[in-house]
């Protein structure tokens, strides 16, 4: 059975890692992880003009409803990272990112993860159909394609 390729934007973000971010062992606490993952969300947004602003006046909000990380390596302070966020197009009415978060300190890759958000409207109900904003934003978007 051949998988069909799938859709997908993509931004890169480089941070530096401040002492804020390490914990006791001198490494990024591990919560800090959904931190770099906001901030790749957030540049993507920016980049394909669907920050959290243009949902809400849109009258709906996105809540993370699913997180997962795998922490490979890590990543101390003073060290530099890049965030690769990768919005992945769905049919369903939610939003799907995939990071990979590389220590280019030793040019590992430190953790790579997914979230997913759905959609409600502003009394905070779930909403099954995908919204038409969104619908008109994704058929705008020059998506790439991957086998997966």
């Amino acid at each position: 059975m051949t998988q069909q390729p799938r859709k997908y934007i993509e931004n890169t973000i480089e941070v530096n890692i401040r002492f804020s971010e390490v914990d006791a062992m001198h490494i990024v606490w591990h919560g800090n992880y959904l931190k770099f993952f906001e901030d790749g969300r957030e540049a993507l947004g920016a980049e394909f003009k669907l920050d959290y602003l243009t949902i809400a006046h849109n009258g709906t909000l996105v809540p993370i409803v699913r997180s997962e990380i795998d922490h490979l390596a890590t990543i101390g302070y003073g060290d530099r990272v890049k965030v690769v966020t990768k919005l992945i197009d769905s049919p369903a009415a939610k939003i799907i990112h995939e990071y990979q978060v590389y220590n280019l300190t030793n040019n590992k890759l430190a953790a790579r993860g997914k979230t997913i958000q759905a959609f409600v409207d502003k009394s905070q109900q779930l909403l099954i159909t995908i919204p038409d904003f969104y619908a008109e934003w994704k058929a705008s978007i020059p998506w790439k394609t991957e086998e997966k």
